[in-house]
């Protein structure tokens, strides 16, 4: 980059397909398309650029990518957009919470579900029935805002319930006992010891049951209590495709396999799967347009198709940061400073997530698409 940066051309190699193509991405790529105006549809609602824009620079090509990266964002709803519904605030919802008055006949758009995964329950008088193993049940700790979820038991049956205010001390574990995969039945509070999780999870039996919603308020995160028609949603989901390559076995890096996720594609909800399928599709069609628009363009020879590639490379690079954000692994984060859900590798390894946020692939927040696209500016 210093190299470049003084006019001088640059060669990089590595072993590393990740790491050549991110050399692409930054070294060689720029340069060579370098001062060109871009040739993409302006999204729509946007008004027209100025007759003189200035174009300098990688300005051009980072538009591009930007314009390109709408087109399948609009493209995606239209496609997925019924997976992922709105939450509609009812007057059946204000009773349960007047403090949702003011919101009253509104349709929210949601930030992201939360789930806990499940197993049958140990105790023999409720073997039949899915409990959650939940790390803890604390959805925001920020001041005057703060939120958690309840569980409601009812004979063999239970659901969840989101309460605003001070939550109480034992929301702070969840069904959490100790370290590790250790956790009680909500139902019996009998103990949920590692080595039955374990067993469960080879055999098949771990579920997941959504136990949260947030969405996006006027001045913050509004926290509400599952709805049937949310699960039904995301219960929907057909993925046309899913990654069978099998999980590695590391005890010390990759700790998810020891719960039978025994492929990559377990580390994803149906949903999610069919989200991201789409998206990957999007890519090689933005391509295929890029194509097509370089040429009415009157880019010169070949360099329409190698501008198209290019403008491909980086959207199939910023899917690869959305995909962090938009898997099984993914955490609820409550702390004040953030309220959002946190992307998989926080550090160099996958740990076994108990309790996961499902973040909204066509929403406005971390995990979306338009969220991820916010980096294109500033990288370029």
């Amino acid at each position: 980059l210093e190299a470049q940066r003084l006019g001088l051309e640059s060669y990089a190699s590595d072993l590393n397909p990740v790491a050549v193509t991110i050399n692409k991405a930054m070294i060689e790529i720029p340069p060579r398309f370098a001062g060109r105006a871009p040739v993409g549809p302006i999204p729509a609602g946007e008004r027209q650029a100025r007759l003189h824009e200035d174009w300098s620079g990688a300005k051009g090509l980072a538009e591009d990518v930007r314009r390109y990266g709408a087109w399948m964002r609009a493209e995606a709803e239209k496609r997925i957009g019924h997976l992922y519904p709105q939450v509609e605030i009812t007057a059946e919802i204000v009773k349960e919470r007047p403090d949702l008055k003011p919101l009253l006949g509104q349709k929210l758009t949601v930030i992201a579900w939360l789930w806990a995964r499940t197993v049958k329950s140990p105790n023999p008088a409720f073997s039949h029935v899915d409990v959650p193993l939940a790390s803890t049940f604390i959805l925001s700790k920020k001041g005057g805002s703060e939120a958690y979820v309840t569980p409601i038991v009812t004979g063999d049956k239970y659901s969840f319930e989101v309460k605003s205010g001070k939550p109480p001390e034992d929301a702070k574990n969840g069904t959490k006992l100790a370290r590790g995969a250790n956790f009680q039945c909500v139902l019996s509070k009998s103990p949920i010891e590692p080595k039955y999780i374990k067993a469960q999870g080879m055999a098949g039996q771990i579920g997941q049951r959504m136990i949260a919603i947030v969405a996006e308020g006027v001045r913050g995160r509004i926290y509400l209590s599952p709805l049937p028609e949310h699960e039904l949603a995301a219960d929907q989901a057909a993925p046309d495709w899913i990654p069978s390559v099998a999980f590695t076995k590391n005890s010390r890096h990759m700790t998810p396999w020891a719960y039978g996720i025994s492929s990559f594609a377990d580390l994803f909800t149906k949903r999610q799967l069919t989200a991201m399928n789409v998206y990957s599709e999007l890519v090689n069609e933005a391509v295929t347009k890029a194509r097509e628009d370089a040429q009415s363009a009157n880019y010169p020879g070949s360099s329409a198709g190698e501008y198209a590639s290019a403008i491909g490379v980086y959207l199939a690079v910023f899917l690869s940061r959305m995909i962090n954000l938009n898997n099984a692994m993914c955490s609820w984060r409550s702390d004040p400073a953030k309220q959002h859900v946190g992307h998989m590798f926080a550090r160099q390894a996958i740990p076994m997530i108990w309790d996961f946020a499902e973040a909204n692939p066509i929403g406005g927040s971390a995990g979306s698409f338009n969220k991820t696209f916010d980096f294109v500016p500033k990288i370029f």
